[in-house]
């Protein structure tokens, strides 16, 4: 019977071809740090606003407030894991 070989390289889709994966990261990244900073910011907003609305004695407000800082950390880190997610996702694809 007749033997039959497969070479890795013969078989499979070309991804050399296909090119701008790097200018993809970098734009992937640039949008990812403009999140992470105004989740930064949005956490130091709503903690300000927290403690003067809790020393005045605005209880609607501080509750309002504590919950923006509980959005803007999970904010910050799916940001975070966006980032993981998408650089595992372009280096996968690169050993396809």
């Amino acid at each position: 019977m007749g033997e039959l070989r497969l070479v890795a390289n013969e078989v499979g889709p070309d991804f050399g071809a296909v090119g701008g994966a790097g200018d993809l990261r970098a734009i992937v990244g640039a949008l990812l740090t403009y999140g992470l900073i105004v989740a930064v910011l949005m956490l130091v907003v709503s903690a300000a606003t927290w403690a003067i609305a809790s020393n005045s004695g605005s209880w609607h407000t501080a509750q309002k407030a504590k919950l923006g800082c509980f959005v803007a950390i999970g904010g910050a880190t799916l940001t975070g894991a966006a980032l993981a997610w998408a650089n595992w996702l372009l280096d996968i694809g690169a050993h396809l």
